[in-house]
């Protein structure tokens, strides 16, 4: 098969009751893609990734930390992200975000 299709992005996660739950829609040798669901007041603590990476909130409202700044985010924004920035996610709603990593090095 040459694509992946989700009609709905919404509809491929639920959000927990008191916690954080993900699901990987898509992976091959250049992109993985997972979605995230976030139940509010829930935190992916400061971390970092090998690879750069794109953000995009869905639903919600949250508090990224991307590399010592503070940003609100809400459905429709979208990050990207190098390799190794520190970042983390504070949901202030219930919360969906879909995080692509980028496997393919820079030339």
């Amino acid at each position: 098969m040459n694509h992946r299709y989700v009609a709905d992005l919404l509809n491929e996660i639920t959000i927990p009751e008191h916690g954080i739950t993900s699901r990987a829609l898509y992976s091959d040798e250049h992109t993985r893609a997972v979605i995230f669901g976030f139940d509010q007041g829930e935190e992916l603590s400061e971390h970092t990734a090998s690879m750069d990476a794109i953000l995009h909130v869905l639903q919600g409202e949250a508090t990224l930390t991307l590399g010592g700044e503070t940003r609100e985010a809400k459905a429709g924004s979208w990050v990207h992200m190098e390799a190794n920035l520190p970042h983390s996610v504070v949901a202030k709603t219930p919360l969906v975000i879909l995080l692509t990593l980028l496997k393919t090095t820079k030339s």
